[in-house]
């Protein structure tokens, strides 16, 4: 029986790109996060496990990173409508 989060084997941030999913510990300036989540949802926009990401991190309330090519804003925005 296959495991519940069995998915994210699948997803495309899994190795090298993972920093794009996630703001460094140090200061971000506003024109480099953009850039960083523009190509993250780049990714997850070809990512065969999409879907299954954006409802896990919506399911659980993510707090942090771009999860199914949702930030934490747009997620807490969906989550409130």
């Amino acid at each position: 029986m296959p495991h519940k989060d069995e998915w994210t084997l699948k997803a495309l941030c899994r190795g090298n790109h993972a920093y794009l999913f996630f703001p460094p510990s140090t200061f971000e300036r506003k024109e480099d996060r953009e850039r960083r989540e523009m190509k993250a949802k780049a990714i997850c926009g070809v990512c065969p496990v999409q879907e299954p990401c954006s409802n896990h991190a919506l399911t659980i309330r993510e707090p942090f990173g771009i999860w199914g090519g949702l930030t934490e804003g747009e997620r807490k925005t969906l989550l409130t409508a």
